[in-house]
């Protein structure tokens, strides 16, 4: 069966569920983030506030900034996930098979019930509709013959868009935009790239062998130059939901101690193992992020063959990765962060274990 995918991506989704929680807040710019009067960071803006320039990851101060009259609100997560559940419910009737990637996002099985592009057209159009009378939210959907071409036309025309690139034309529909569109390009490649000249996807597509080991080398530059010819091999992933529970917090001031920094983690992991003994559950993977006083991010992972649910585990290794993230690039923090994934039942992943 030929290979037919969706991308759904639910359009400024934690502002949207604040409109529809107060529809007032339609009328002018929102925020959902951290304190504007201290180092809090947008989460999400809704489309009024964006038209002057707020986007996610800026500063909330410099949100303020840039539009006085933003209403911000702090993140209310258990209404997020309520909102995503019903949303998830809704999709399922449509589209059996689904990939969450998020509570936001994720990827539709479309080949499974389309047999071709035209009948998967109007299942995107089912699901849009499905999920604005499960929930009055609005996605913007993608279509194509693999992941990473739908996700990026998931993107396209936001909001409650539907964008489809048929089968032979991914290359062509990618070429134009700029690399850092492309999933997997990141700051170090895209500057790595640009100083090359390269600015757009069709030119890390066109990239010969030799230049490519040059710019991009290994693995990795392979995969991108894949994606950026529309090649992306990548299936559903359905034996777990990729999403994750964790907790963050920005510090009033940067911080440099590491005590201090391995104190905060601990203290974030108790909070991360009371959300897995709530949800009876367990992880197998422990991630901590870190964002520095320019706002870059880094995070650093680690996958355990069996699954985790103790705070004192979770925060040790939380902890071990800090100092992974530090060695490679030292400097004070003004955000770190404690998530773990790959999650299922406590239960299902220690008969896993027991069982190897």
């Amino acid at each position: 069966m030929a290979s037919i995918v969706g991308h759904l991506d639910l359009d400024a989704f934690f502002a949207a569920v604040e409109e529809l929680e107060n529809p007032a807040l339609r009328a002018g710019p929102l925020v959902v983030g951290g304190d504007p009067h201290g180092r809090g960071v947008v989460a999400t803006a809704n489309y009024a506030a964006r038209r002057f320039g707020i986007r996610s990851a800026m500063s909330c101060a410099e949100a303020l900034r840039r539009c006085p009259h933003t209403v911000f609100f702090r993140p209310r997560h258990a209404l997020y996930r309520s909102y995503s559940q019903s949303v998830w419910e809704s999709v399922r009737q449509v589209v059996p098979t689904v990939e969450r990637t998020g509570l936001d996002e994720g990827y539709l099985g479309l080949g499974e019930v389309a047999a071709d592009f035209l009948r998967a057209r109007e299942l995107g159009e089912a699901v849009q509709a499905a999920v604005r009378g499960a929930t009055s939210l609005t996605c913007s959907v993608g279509i194509a013959s693999c992941k990473v071409v739908a996700k990026v036309a998931s993107d396209r025309r936001k909001p409650a868009g539907l964008v489809v690139v048929p089968r032979g034309r991914e290359a062509a529909f990618l070429a134009p935009f700029p690399t850092r569109l492309l999933p997997g390009v990141g700051p170090s490649a895209e500057l790595r790239l640009r100083r090359a000249g390269i600015e757009t996807v069709g030119g890390l597509a066109g990239l010969s062998d030799e230049r490519l080991s040059l710019l991009l080398p290994g693995k990795v530059g392979r995969i991108l130059r894949d994606r950026a010819r529309g090649i992306d091999a990548r299936r559903l992933e359905l034996g777990s939901e990729r999403v994750s529970i964790g907790h963050e917090e920005t510090f009033e001031q940067d911080v440099s101690d590491r005590a201090h920094l391995h104190g905060e983690l601990r203290r974030m992991a108790e909070r991360v193992a009371a959300l897995l003994a709530e949800k009876g559950q367990a992880a197998r993977t422990v991630t901590t992020k870190v964002r520095y006083t320019d706002f870059s991010i880094r995070s650093r992972s680690t996958t355990r063959p069996a699954g985790l649910d103790d705070a004192e585990t979770i925060g040790e290794l939380a902890c071990s990765l800090l100092d992974r993230a530090l060695r490679d690039r030292p400097g004070a923090l003004r955000l770190v962060g404690v998530s773990v994934s790959n999650l299922a039942p406590y239960r299902q992943l220690a008969l896993a274990t027991t069982g190897s």
